[in-house]
């Protein structure tokens, strides 16, 4: 669920656009910072880019780093081409495109969410749906760095289909799972794929959109939700009474694709446009042998860090979830759990060796800023508390103790997803006006834990399902004031460069979040249900408990409520829930203090450089804050001056301008005489 960004150039820049003059143009005042409207060609970009550095002290909390545009990625460079050939059409059927993809994968989500619990319950395995959600979210965590990577050395178009290759497999082998194990195996693709699209369409709108309007243009993949929120679970309910629960997920394999075509298309038609203009750059494996391509891929996708990272995350949140059916004195266990922890303290080590990591995928400069730290900080308790009270076992205490139906159940469920939505566009309209986003962090987080401390009082069997949504309905608006505003400060705190790095490491850290409260939840339900089970369950239920456990079916459905067998069994999922809602406390608390360490910039200041056509209008500055070098112009879609305007702005400007350099020489002439 958030972001933004502005581009100023000075007078010079546009009327000494010429590359024989580029490397000339002096720093500009802030009387001579006006708006820019058209695209520079890449090679202006490139000329210019001596000419429009600045010192560490003038990037404030963004120093200058080797991953600048002189030093830029193929990827990224090839997205800058491709960018200067961006028409107003193009862009609007782009955005089109990823409409439609993001409203069939929220539709596909809200669907198969709810048929996770009956799919692991086929395989007499419910219990392990934390498990899956725990694959799930360290795949979704480990993927989202390589997929940015991957972005940036080959290009953005490559890095998309590849993301919905991995989907459509997932889905496939969901569909076609025999056991629980090949279901599970299922989650790495479909998870790669998911987190694949998500990281890529939020670069996509860092890269087509400034500062002041990315946090309203980046919750367009949310605004679906509004909708398929309450279609989801109905969806589910038909495709389970009708059809089987595998369906549900073979559907996806053909909706996905046909939905991904606008997209897909109009980034291959601008590709090829570049191409044919000459602005595409030299692939950076051209002439190289076969052991300097596999060199150059190595240092380029920080092929070992990402390993590090990856392993770190898999080898302590696996043993996470397990470890309550197995001893934690186990060998295996305790192996992984070191491995993993030394992998991680290793990483940022590895990341700021400018030797072993020329091309490293967390950029130096990022860790040191204070900014960027407390914000991927946020996003990981924000998201373990998350997982920790919607996900993954609300649904099933909804099912069993308030023997709801899945319909019913799902859209209790999808009360956050809906108010958090709604709460996240107006907040980013507040943030449009305001030019400021820190306060909506801080005020968020607040309502967000309040919501979570009702959740523990009034989350009970006796409870009303109005308490129950009403708890729901607040932690939902808190979500959505401070979860976009978090990802917009880290952004804001980036060059361009950096901003696929730092939104990848901003929802890396965030999906960490989740799969550490999806493994505290698994532990904490494996470790207390079969005891309570076993302690609660009358004498002639009592060798059942561990089906029981295992399939929700049987929990919800077999034993009417009020009977002494459900009586029981409402009581140990009753106590567990509340446990697990006490963690979600203490997790989500930290973000109330970590929103004061982000830095409270003035959105209107800062000056990312993003090329070509981007979604924004022309925005005053006194004194724009740069996050790095830049020499491209940008043309603005959603402008407040017309063309006409624009120009006769410009020749204003120009006469100005010149008019101030008159003075000056005169004035120097002056001082000469004198």
């Amino acid at each position: 669920m958030a972001q933004q960004h502005i581009h100023y150039g000075t007078f010079e820049d546009e009327y000494d656009s010429g590359p024989d003059n580029m490397d000339a143009a002096g720093p500009a005042t802030s009387a001579d910072v006006i708006p820019l409207r058209r695209t520079s060609s890449a090679h202006e970009k490139a000329q210019s880019e001596a000419g429009s550095t600045m010192s560490g002290e003038e990037h404030g909390e963004r120093p200058d780093t080797p991953t600048s545009i002189a030093s830029a990625q193929a990827g990224v460079k090839r997205l800058e081409a491709i960018s200067s050939t961006w028409t107003k059409t193009a862009l609007y059927v782009a955005y089109l495109g990823i409409a439609l993809t993001t409203w069939a994968t929220s539709l596909e989500s809200q669907t198969t969410t709810n048929l996770t619990v009956y799919a692991t319950s086929a395989f007499s395995a419910h219990s392990l749906v934390s498990t899956v959600l725990v694959v799930q979210g360290v795949v979704l965590s480990v993927v989202k760095p390589p997929m940015s990577k991957i972005a940036d050395v080959f290009g953005r178009l490559e890095a998309f289909s590849l993301s919905v290759l991995f989907y459509v497999v997932g889905y496939i082998q969901q569909a076609a799972a025999k056991d629980v194990r090949t279901y599970a195996a299922a989650q790495v693709f479909y998870s790669a794929g998911q987190t694949g699209l998500q990281i890529l369409i939020q670069i996509f709108i860092a890269d087509t959109s400034d500062l002041l309007n990315r946090a309203l243009v980046v919750t367009l993949p949310d605004v679906p939700f509004l909708v398929n929120v309450w279609v989801g679970p109905p969806l589910a309910d038909a495709i389970l009474h009708n059809f089987s629960w595998r369906w549900g997920y073979a559907v996806w394999a053909v909706v996905l694709p046909i939905a991904f075509l606008p997209l897909g298309l109009t980034l291959f038609i601008n590709q090829r446009r570049a191409a044919q203009r000459g602005l595409l750059p030299c692939s950076p494996f051209e002439g190289k042998t076969r052991w300097e391509v596999a060199k150059s891929l190595w240092y380029e996708l920080d092929a070992f860090g990402l390993a590090l990272l990856c392993a770190g995350f898999s080898l302590i949140l696996i043993p996470l979830t397990i470890g309550a059916g197995a001893s934690w004195n186990s060998p295996s266990i305790l192996t992984m759990l070191a491995i993993g922890g030394i992998c991680l303290i290793a990483f940022p080590f590895w990341e700021r060796s400018k030797t072993l990591a020329p091309r490293a995928f967390f950029p130096r400069a990022l860790f040191e800023n204070r900014t960027v730290l407390a914000g991927l900080a946020f996003a990981f308790f924000y998201f373990s508390a998350f997982y920790l009270s919607v996900y993954p076992y609300f649904q099933s205490y909804l099912l069993v103790v308030h023997d709801l139906s899945v319909s019913s159940a799902g859209h209790i469920v999808q009360i956050f997803t809906f108010s958090a939505t709604i709460t996240s566009i107006l907040a980013s309209l507040v943030i449009k006006y305001t030019k400021r986003y820190r306060q909506l962090v801080t005020a968020g987080t607040c309502v967000y834990v309040t919501g979570l401390i009702l959740m523990v009082f009034y989350r009970t069997r006796d409870s009303s399902l109005t308490a129950i949504m009403g708890a729901q309905l607040l932690i939902g608006i808190g979500g959505g004031l401070c979860h976009g505003p978090a990802q917009l400060g880290v952004q804001a705190s980036a060059k361009h460069s950096e901003v696929a790095a730092a939104t990848a490491a901003f929802l890396t850290l965030l999906e960490i979040g989740g799969a550490v409260g999806s493994a505290i939840s698994g532990a904490i339900w494996s470790g207390n249900i079969p005891q309570k089970l076993q302690l609660y369950l009358p004498a002639e239920s009592q060798d059942r408990a561990a089906d029981i456990f295992g399939s929700i079916q049987l929990a919800s459905s077999e034993w009417p409520m009020g009977s002494p067998t459900r009586t029981a069994i409402n009581q140990a999922y009753q106590e567990t829930m509340t446990k697990i809602l006490v963690v979600a406390v203490c997790m989500a608390t930290p973000c109330v203090f970590l929103s004061f360490f982000m830095k409270d910039y003035k959105l209107d200041e800062i000056d990312q450089h993003v090329k070509g056509v981007v979604i924004g209008g022309p925005q005053e500055s006194v004194e724009p804050v740069q996050a790095g070098p830049s020499s491209g112009q940008t043309t603005r879609l959603l402008g407040d001056i017309d063309d006409d305007d624009s120009d006769e702005h410009n020749d204003t400007v120009k006469q100005n301008t010149l008019s101030r350099e008159a003075a000056t020489i005169l004035g120097q002439k002056q001082r000469k005489r004198a």
